[in-house]
This record gives C-alpha cells, sequence and structure tokens, in this order.
C-alpha cells in the first residue's frame, strides 16, 4: 500500500467518526440526536406508581377484610324467619362464595402489598446505580446536564 493511499484511509476514517449518531432519523440542534417521542432525552424513574400500587393492595387488603366482617353480620338472623324456604339455602351458598372471594382477595394483596414496595425500592437502587455508572463516563467537550 502507497503512503498517499494510507493517508486517504486515515482521512476517510477521521471523517466517518466525526458524524453523530441520529436515532430513528431524527437529529436535534447542534447535530446530535433527539427523543423521537419528543420528551427531554432523559430517562427518569420514580418509584412512584409502585409505591401507589402497593398502598392500594395495604387499602385493598383493609377494605376486604372489613367488607367481609360487614357481610356476615348482615346476614346473621336472616335464617330464623326464612327456614323452610328454598331460598335459604341459595342465600348461605351466596354468603358463602363472597366470603371466599373476599378472602382470596385479602390474601392476595397480602402477598402482593411488599413485593410490590420492594420493587420500588429495587428499582430506585438501580437508578441509582446505572446513575453513577453514567456519571463516570466523560465526554470531552461537553458539561454535566446537556
Amino acid at each position: 500500500m502507497a503512503w498517499d493511499e494510507w493517508e486517504q484511509l486515515k482521512v476517510d476514517a477521521a471523517q466517518r467518526h466525526t458524524t453523530h449518531m441520529e436515532v430513528n432519523s431524527l437529529q436535534g440542534e447542534g447535530g446530535y440526536a433527539t427523543s423521537a417521542g419528543g420528551g427531554t432525552g432523559r430517562l427518569k424513574h420514580k418509584g412512584g406508581p409502585w409505591t401507589e400500587a402497593a398502598v392500594t393492595a395495604d387499602d385493598l387488603q383493609t377494605t376486604t377484610s372489613t367488607c367481609r366482617v360487614e357481610l356476615r353480620s348482615a346476614h346473621e338472623g336472616v335464617g330464623g324467619g326464612l327456614e323452610g324456604l328454598a331460598s335459604l339455602g341459595s342465600l348461605k351458598t351466596v354468603l358463602n362464595s363472597w366470603e371466599e372471594r373476599l378472602k382470596a382477595v385479602r390474601e392476595e394483596c397480602s402477598s402482593l402489598e411488599p413485593k410490590l414496595r420492594q420493587v420500588a425500592v429495587d428499582f430506585r437502587e438501580v437508578d441509582a446505580e446505572v446513575g453513577d455508572k453514567a456519571k463516570a463516563v466523560k465526554v470531552p467537550g461537553t458539561r454535566m446536564g446537556q
């Protein structure tokens, strides 16, 4: 390979490396890629949705437990006036069915609530770890926050 040819290859390679990456063919200010969704271009996560879901699961656990007690007490004494009627058996079947359903919901919420809280904690830890790694990357000619 001749010296001139080598020099031309180096020039061509240098020109290829000076262009900026484009995401979804959108080029932003200064030639840098911008977010296709029109966002700020920064990934953000908050524990909020997971924590809110955990609070909802906890609330449902309490509410279903309360409803189950209220349902049972609302049916107390009903059998005395309905003895001999076919509907009494149906009423008891429905009561038992609803008690079982409410119990299942309560148990599911009891199981879900701590898991949802842990997801919120895990994501915050992962976000902090990823953020620390990203901050450690030094890019020449830029300032933090750009």
